[in-house]
């Protein structure tokens, strides 16, 4: 089953701020982007469950809108048509560079882990790669970035790399038009148990104690100032999943499949969704020190010129408000919450 964290034992010590939010007035709506993946588990749990809807209460419409990828969230964050969103580290601090670090704020973590490069049975070593196309869902999503970056680590100059629809690569792979792809949770699980695909790389072996930020949640600055109490309320349903994910992972996992299959019109097997719940940690932790080197690893895989200034990006009062709240230890910023 998923793993569920309130913060990492190392960042204990060096929270931001607990205190209460105040000011500003609630909003009469919400609307919170959010992707048909595993990866995205605590969404789609709080919104099967009603927990988004019951913490916001009666005067705050809700209105959740699917993405299938990154990039296309952040045009809808900076264009002001979506005010909250489950999104990849990737996309999160593009959209804040974007902006000169003026339109989006990080709030919370939502997931650690859950990405992989699976391929075919016949590849062995990176060098096999060579020559072969490779997928992931979008050009410069937190997966493009993921695979190219470790394209340039291992010195491989032949691979292709194809940026398509998580269900047109398992079509791809199934086909063998393709050698393998990085894709996030339950996609990769997909490939592994229901197209023959194996693990090349599972992503937490390339980072300190195999953890790293797969999804986080950011705001509009404008609706952070604006309804500091919407954005706790929605803080508040993101920890009734995870609460809901620790204490009874057969039905988190039910929440999210019935999800899944409201969205795509099909549910996961078993096998599939209890692969791609163990792969994840559902954690309110944004992992904030990984954030430098994940605006550097940008760069290495050509997706940026430089690696963007990330000074300001944070804002985890609202949530350590709420942690303190709920009786649990706050997060740190990483010193990412001073401009």
């Amino acid at each position: 089953m998923a793993a569920v964290a309130g913060c990492s034992r190392a960042d204990r010590s060096d929270s931001s701020s607990a205190a209460a939010t105040t000011g500003g007035t609630p909003a009469t709506e919400v609307r919170l982007g959010y992707f048909p993946n595993v990866t995205h588990a605590s969404a789609l749990i709080g919104l099967d469950k009603g927990y988004f809807t019951q913490e916001l209460g009666a005067g705050t419409k809700l209105t959740p809108t699917k993405f299938n990828a990154g990039p296309d969230e952040v045009s809808a964050l900076l264009g002001g048509s979506l005010d909250i969103g489950f999104i990849g580290s990737g996309p999160a601090i593009n959209a804040f560079a974007k902006s000169d670090g003026d339109a989006v704020r990080l709030i919370s973590g939502a997931t650690s882990g859950g990405a992989q490069l699976v391929v075919k049975p016949e590849i062995n070593t990176p060098q096999d790669l060579q020559g072969k196309i490779v997928a992931d869902p979008q050009a410069g999503n937190t997966q493009d970035v993921s695979l190219k970056k470790w394209i340039s680590d291992q010195k491989l100059t032949g691979v292709n790399v194809q940026s398509e629809d998580n269900a047109v690569t398992l079509d791809q792979f199934r086909k063998g038009a393709i050698a393998g792809a990085w894709l996030p949770e339950p996609w990769s699980s997909r490939l592994v148990a229901d197209a023959g695909a194996k693990v090349l790389v599972d992503e937490k072996s390339l980072w300190p104690d195999g953890q790293f930020p797969t999804t986080v949640l950011v705001v509009r600055t404008q609706f952070l100032t604006e309804h500091p109490q919407t954005v706790q309320a929605v803080l508040k349903a993101v920890l009734d999943a995870n609460n809901l994910a620790s204490g009874d992972p057969n039905e988190a996992k039910a929440a999210v499949n019935r999800q899944l299959k409201s969205l795509s019109g099909s549910a996961l097997t078993q096998p599939v969704l209890d692969r791609a719940f163990a792969d994840i940690t559902l954690t309110t932790d944004p992992l904030a020190s990984r954030f430098p080197q994940l605006a550097q690893d940008q760069v290495t895989a050509g997706i940026a010129k430089s690696a963007a200034k990330l000074n300001g990006f944070f804002d985890l009062t609202p949530l350590n408000a709420v942690l303190t709240e709920a009786g649990k230890p706050t997060v740190s910023a990483a010193g990412l919450d001073q401009k």
